[in-house]
């Protein structure tokens, strides 16, 4: 593949709900401009976009794949973009290092759920946008129903619809498109055209005007000689559509069918006119030695690039793929990572084509590409010459909300877990994972069920690491209501040396902190040698759980009395004696059971408002406010996390995918009876059952 420098660049990212066909669409572009000798299939596995195992097991994109376009002398990186919900950080990613975006809407299904996270993605970005009503070839589409929602959809979000391209045939026959700019129709992929047919000459022309006065708005000069002429030239109208689609105040529509390939060039050509190059993209800044530097796409300026993808793969090694914001990079030559500060060699540098990879000797300014077998890099990395340090600053990603505890299938899987589980965060952003102090899991969290189940099944192929999962413990901590004193003697007596210690102690809540241990011994029944020996043990009991296996603070602890024996006593007998007196204290001092709540952000359409409130209700929830906005509402709650742990799939069902939360930790509250019963049998039995091993 040959090399183009920046003002033939193009980089667009294909996003929509998960079926409305961005790959398919993608294979099209890549048939009809001569990049493939036959069109692949998504349920054959044989495209190139999708080519991971994972992708042809599921039928669906997991990853965001590279499929550059040549057409026209320009190169379009077209970015294909999972549309499933749990791999938003992939589609992330992607609109990250794009210019523009396409969203695609199913033209039987119209605007779903996808197509909603896509737009406001592409509005974080505040990316120019075109929609594509795709599919228009089957059973009921219907051009002019979707058309309608969209307008709708566009005007309520500030901006306005411009109808592109008019469907030639519905349905079945569905064969072509004409082109609103150049007024003619491309027929099948587009390599053919013709006249405008008589029966779609009104329309066509109806959209040309109102197509005319759009572009009119974008510039001034435009608009006095559209007043003056009623009309401006084709070259004019380009200009001024080119300014209010840049700008992001129209957002033009197209029609396509990408599995037969029809209107595939035609969207191509618009892509090249009103997708603007990478010159006369949304401006970029990068956090210099002073401050925020605005990044210029040209070769000759410093060097700043993001890595925005990394795959790691047992044959291929690491690959890393970035976009130059700014300068260019040569083959071989050495960059410096500023995150990392780390010095890079960049030895195979490639256009990478799905799986295939296209070796290339420059990278120009605003392109975008791969290269294998870096040391330090992870994605959200940037290279700049040393000289000239540059940060570009990463996305901001979801929370991770969907919560699983890891364990490893076998003793030879438990010494890789941790490097295993911290590279497949380093491959997903929105992955992490940690140890839970509390509860001594490993915990990793991710968007939902889906992904967290291809990251098990990368760990297996890609690292041979077997992993199992099952629902996190709730890191409940133990505390106490009310003072309470006990005395407990140790007494072993059996041939030989013996053991003997006895303490008497009071303990009672103790606000101000975890711990405190006081002795207000007096006289001579025990000598304060034996004082750390008891205090370890209670503490080793605390962290332990005294009644539920959960970790207990806010006590303080004092030791009044005691006896020793002048041969029999030693350090182990008062470790025993103060642990059964304080687990004695503590069964008479009101035990409760402490759980974290947390502060739930439920953002649902004003349709699911009641629905959600009372869900919260069965989750033991506590309404503490609710806003609304946009025919949005938030309801705030404060819920026990006990009762979350699984919410990520509950809200999708409740709001069939439309709502989306937050939650973080906001203070420990005591478990109401009911449920803490329960969880202390479970406790008891457990131990129980350890004693007989």
């Amino acid at each position: 593949m040959k090399e183009y420098t920046t003002e033939f660049l193009r980089n667009v990212a294909l996003v929509s709900h998960g079926g409305a066909g961005k790959t398919m669409l993608a294979e099209a572009f890549l048939h009809a401009t001569g990049g493939t000798t036959r069109l692949g299939k998504v349920e054959d596995g044989t495209t190139v976009s999708d080519y991971d195992d994972e992708e042809h097991r599921r039928k669906i994109s997991i990853y965001s794949s590279v499929i550059p376009i040549e057409h026209r002398d320009h190169k379009i990186n077209v970015i294909d973009a999972p549309g499933y919900t749990d791999f938003i950080g992939e589609t992330i990613s992607a609109l990250s290092v794009a210019d523009g975006a396409i969203i695609l809407v199913d033209a039987v299904a119209g605007i779903e759920v996808g197509t909603e996270i896509a737009w406001r993605y592409a509005d974080e970005f505040n990316l120019p946008r075109f929609f594509v009503i795709n599919k228009l070839d089957r059973e009921n589409a219907d051009f002019e129903k979707t058309y309608q929602a969209l307008d709708e959809f566009v005007h309520a979000h500030g901006k306005r619809a411009i109808k592109v391209h008019l469907p030639i045939g519905t349905k079945n026959d569905f064969k072509g498109v004409v082109d609103i700019i150049g007024m003619k129709a491309y027929l099948g992929d587009g390599k053919t055209t013709g006249e405008i047919p008589a029966e779609l000459k009104e329309a066509a022309e109806k959209a040309h005007f109102l197509m005319v006065e759009a572009a009119a708005e974008g510039e001034d000069e435009l608009m006095e000689k559209y007043l003056e002429n009623g009309s401006l030239s084709d070259a004019e109208m380009v200009r001024g559509l080119e300014d209010v689609v840049y700008a992001g105040e129209f957002v033009p529509v197209f029609c396509a069918a990408g599995g037969r390939e029809i209107g595939a060039i035609a969207l191509l050509n618009d892509i090249i006119d009103l997708i603007p190059a990478p010159q006369n993209a949304p401006k970029r800044l990068a956090q210099g030695k002073a401050g925020d530097e605005e990044l210029k796409p040209v070769d000759s300026e410093p060097l700043a690039a993001y890595v925005w993808k990394t795959t790691a793969d047992p044959f291929v090694g690491k690959m890393t793929y970035f976009r130059v914001f700014s300068g260019s990079i040569q083959a071989d030559a050495h960059v410096w990572n500023q995150s990392k500060g780390a010095d890079e060699r960049m030895s195979g540098l490639h256009f990478q084509r799905g799986k295939e990879a296209l070796p290339v000797k420059t990278i120009h300014a605003g392109d975008i590409a791969s290269v294998s077998k870096l040391n330090a890099t992870a994605t959200g990395d940037t290279f700049c010459d040393k000289n000239h340090p540059l940060t570009l600053q990463a996305p901001k990603f979801p929370a991770a909300l969907y919560r699983v505890a890891v364990t490893p299938k076998t003793q030879a899987d438990a010494a890789k877990i941790s490097p295993t589980l911290t590279r497949l965060c380093e491959e997903d952003l929105t992955l992490t994972w940690q140890n839970d102090p509390v509860t001594h899991e490993t915990v990793l969290q991710g968007m939902g069920d889906q992904q967290i189940d291809v990251a098990l099944h990368r760990a297996q192929t890609k690292f041979q690491v077997g992993l199992v999962t099952h629902e996190p413990k709730i890191p409940y901590r133990e505390g106490i209501s009310r003072k309470a004193s006990a005395q407990y003697r140790h007494k072993k007596q059996s041939g030989g040396a013996g053991q003997f210690g006895e303490v008497h102690l009071r303990i009672e809540p103790y606000p101000e902190g975890d711990f405190e241990f006081v002795d207000e011994l007096v006289g001579m029944n025990l000598s304060r040698s034996y004082l750390p020996p008891i205090e370890k043990s209670i503490k080793a009991t605390m962290e332990r759980g005294a009644f539920a296996g959960y970790p207990m603070n806010n006590v303080r602890v004092i030791v009044f009395d005691g006896k020793e024996h002048e041969v029999d006593s030693k350090p182990v007998a008062f470790e025993i004696a103060g642990r059964e007196a304080f687990k004695l204290a503590v069964h008479e001092a009101g035990p409760v059971l402490f759980e974290p709540i947390m502060t739930v952000r439920v953002t649902v359409p004003d349709a699911n408002m009641g629905d959600v409130m009372s869900d919260l209700n069965t989750r033991r929830g506590r309404v503490q406010g609710t806003e609304t906005e946009h025919g949005n509402a938030t309801v705030i709650a404060h819920v026990p996390m006990a009762e979350m742990t699984r919410y990520t799939t509950q809200i999708r069902s409740i709001t069939g995918g439309r709502g989306y939360f937050t939650m973080e930790f906001d203070h420990y509250d005591t478990v109401p009876g009911h449920v803490a019963g329960p969880i202390i049998e479970a406790h008891k039995k457990e131990m129980e059952a350890k004693k007989e091993e």
